[in-house]
């Protein structure tokens, strides 16, 4: 696959991958993820990549899911096509950035919002810059039960879960950090050197028990409950956002966006 949306490069044994579509905020199209996912495949099977770096071009890590994008290409989906198609693309991708065999690292700058967060959040660890917030607030802006994937009482706990989901804010770096969720933050022009030395370290560690440790670190998780709690959630999501709660206010969005569009044309 010819990569149009996400970069890919190989640095010793690290690979860094990054959103490529900073004129958008790198919100994720359809084909990001498509090439995110293609991404990922290649990297699982290549030898030389020992650690993966997943991060973002220019200002932002991610505004989340191109909403517009979506509306254009699934809007007129059932609620059975939206569940097949989330489910392999949205639940889906983030299940197989939880599952690669390989350490991840999300590098994390400005807004890690909502698809972002998702993504972030699914990764083994996560380095931010000091000026990089976290939010999810599709419950306010959408009406939908948060994101497809919700990782976040797993690494926030549930109190600061439920606080940062109900109210729609947001977390910078250091509160993520302090909250356990976030392992380094650093200043902004030291963001990728710092996460590529931090990856050159983990690199080092012999690359088949790399992978039977993190196997068992999962594995613990979902002892504990991950995966089924993951799966339960998505289910709820879907049921969210097919309500009509949910359409009257993607719909008033979209009409707005569209009044939008033909104010700043004329």
């Amino acid at each position: 696959m010819d990569y149009n949306d996400i970069t890919y490069e190989k640095i010793g044994h690290v690979l860094r991958v990054c959103h490529n579509r900073p004129s958008k905020g790198n919100a994720q199209s359809t084909r990001l993820l498509a090439e995110l996912d293609d991404a990922l495949d290649r990297a699982k099977r290549d030898n030389d990549v020992r650690v993966l770096i997943i991060g973002g071009v220019g200002k932002h890590f991610s505004a989340g899911h191109d909403l517009v994008d979506g509306l254009e290409l699934r809007g007129n989906y059932t609620v059975e096509q939206h569940w097949d198609w989330e489910q392999e693309h949205f639940l889906g991708n983030a299940m197989r950035i939880w599952d690669f065999p390989k350490p991840t690292i999300a590098q994390v700058s400005g807004a890690c919002i909502s698809g972002g967060f998702m993504v972030a959040n699914s990764c083994d660890l996560v380095v931010a810059s000091d000026d990089a917030y976290f939010s999810d607030p599709v419950l306010h802006s959408m009406g939908a039960a948060a994101v497809e994937a919700l990782v976040h009482p797993w690494v926030l706990g549930l109190r600061k879960a439920k606080e940062l989901l109900f109210t729609g804010g947001r977390i910078s770096a250091q509160e993520g950090k302090e909250w356990g969720m976030v392992n380094h933050v650093v200043n902004r022009e030291e963001l990728e050197d710092f996460t590529l030395k931090f990856a050159e370290q983990i690199a080092k560690a012999p690359p088949h028990a790399m992978r039977m440790l993190k196997r068992s670190l999962n594995r613990t998780a979902d002892i504990q409950g991950f995966r089924g709690s993951i799966n339960a959630h998505f289910d709820t999501h879907t049921v969210s956002s097919s309500t009509k709660e949910f359409w009257d206010i993607v719909n008033q969005g979209a009409a707005s966006m569209v009044e939008g569009g033909k104010k700043s044309s004329s």
